[in-house]
């Protein structure tokens, strides 16, 4: 369909990731074949009654808010109409963390290096998917112990940290190569399967009873610098978040842990 290839052409011209891209033109196709017009009729009873049909099969609020997302900028970024819908707000649920004790286990049953350095670079530099997958060997500074995430969500750089551990395991993966995926499959970019693959292995060697994901290495990473007492709003830069009230959810798994802190008074 010529509008959902002008969707993708200016997404992309946009510096929108590919996997974003996919899923709003996905989006956009159904919703197409389920009103059964041409694009140019769409109206704004078309898109109240196709997001009508999502809910009335129960479909999660962020499934709703995305499809919506993704129709929205077609009707009025390509095709220059003027289409707003309010749909319910999607509840802000306090992301599931690992413990410092689960991240060791992980990290002690990786069976290779590849393996390993996944671990490693989701957790101590709270990188995304996309970002892992994406990353250069020319774009970290090994000796300073930093890196940089180019066009990350929203199309902006940012500064990485990377351990000393981490470094050193860098160096040793990588031997002599200076640039190219820094972690590659078959010498070509890793995919996000293989990503998810490697985790389900990994924590069922583990034992861990938690689905074990890449953002929730990420969301471990925030909890962590949050508990040691780092500044909230260096957390914040470091993830790439543009709201600060983004990064203040992990406040919230912080304070699960005050909670179980028992009053001195109780020992009186």
């Amino acid at each position: 369909m010529e509008v959902l290839r002008k969707l993708e052409t200016e997404l992309q011209i946009r510096g929108i990731s590919k996997q974003t891209i996919s899923t709003y033109s996905l989006h956009c196709r159904k919703f197409l074949e389920f009103i059964q017009k041409d694009s140019i009729d769409i109206t704004e009873e078309d898109v109240k009654s196709y997001l009508a049909e999502k809910m009335g099969q129960d479909a999660a609020p962020r499934s709703v808010a995305l499809t919506k997302a993704a129709i929205t900028f077609m009707t009025n970024e390509i095709l220059g109409k003027s289409i707003k819908i309010k749909t319910p707000k999607i509840p802000r649920s306090v992301p599931e963390v690992l413990s410092k004790e689960e991240i060791k286990l992980l990290l002690e049953n990786a069976k290779s290096d590849k393996h390993k350095l996944i671990i490693e670079l989701l957790y101590s530099s709270g990188l995304r998917l996309s970002e892992l997958i994406n990353l250069k060997l020319e774009e970290l500074e090994l000796d300073k112990r930093h890196g940089w995430v180019r066009g990350g969500k929203g199309g902006k750089d940012r500064m990485i940290i990377l351990s000393e551990a981490v470094v050193e395991h860098i160096r040793q993966f990588c031997g002599d190569r200076r640039t190219g995926y820094l972690i590659s499959g078959r010498g070509e970019q890793l995919s996000r399967r293989a990503v998810q693959k490697a985790l389900d292995e990994i924590a069922k060697r583990a034992k861990l009873t938690k689905k074990v994901h890449p953002h929730m290495m990420r969301h471990s990473f925030a909890t962590h610098l949050l508990e040691a007492g780092t500044d909230i709003r260096n957390i914040q830069v470091l993830l790439g978040h543009a709201d600060l009230s983004t990064t203040q959810i992990y406040t919230q798994v912080s304070n699960k842990e005050l909670k179980k802190i028992q009053s001195p008074m109780d020992n009186l």
